[in-house]
């Protein structure tokens, strides 16, 4: 009994040296803040109480007055200005509306995209492609409007250090999507 409790210690404890390795040597590799990004994901999806969508995602409230128009045209306006391409939107509440034949609260998903970055991307990371387009959803609560996107922060702060020119591409294509979110929030054309 002894021995046998003594071996799978011995087994356990290398096993954590192991992987304690292993953590260290990617540690190096990751961007500078990967650490305090993830503690913030980390407290959020706590907050949420395990919601892992919370902890991965942006919202904005979207003011009062703002409308569903408003809103595309200001997520259309500032991704003309960036340089960023309108994709396509998918009108989730109209095609329900379709189906049921009853009325729906707004929900619809804008697509934008900078193929250059998204290719460049990908080869870096081809596990990438799953986040491709960059979304915003605009969706209708029962205290109004909202808007959610994938936290772009954590795409650029957490993962491997990202080589130049990819590196100031992503960011620029982070601030855009984090702009998109103020000013459409906020009705600001």
């Amino acid at each position: 009994m002894v021995r046998t409790f003594i071996k799978w210690t011995a087994v356990a404890v290398c096993a954590v040296g192991l992987t304690g390795c292993g953590t260290v040597s990617t540690i190096g590799k990751l961007e500078d803040g990967a650490g305090a990004e993830a503690s913030r994901m980390w407290d959020r999806w706590i907050e949420a109480e395990g919601d892992i969508a919370v902890a991965t995602t942006w919202e904005r409230k979207v003011a009062k007055g703002v409308t569903t128009d408003d809103i595309e045209n200001i997520l259309r306006s500032v991704a003309s200005e960036r340089n960023m391409k309108d994709v396509g939107s998918l009108p989730l509440s109209k095609e329900l509306e379709a189906r049921t034949g009853q009325k729906q609260k707004f929900l619809q998903v804008y697509s934008f995209c900078t193929p250059t970055t998204a290719r460049r991307m990908v080869d870096f990371s081809p596990h990438m492609a799953a986040y491709l387009p960059c979304r915003i959803t605009v969706v209708e609560k029962e205290d109004g409007l909202w808007l959610y996107t994938l936290n772009m922060d954590m795409m650029i702060k957490m993962g491997r250090k990202l080589p130049s020119p990819l590196k100031e591409e992503a960011k620029a294509v982070r601030d855009t999507i984090f702009e998109m979110m103020e000013r459409a929030s906020k009705g600001e054309v």
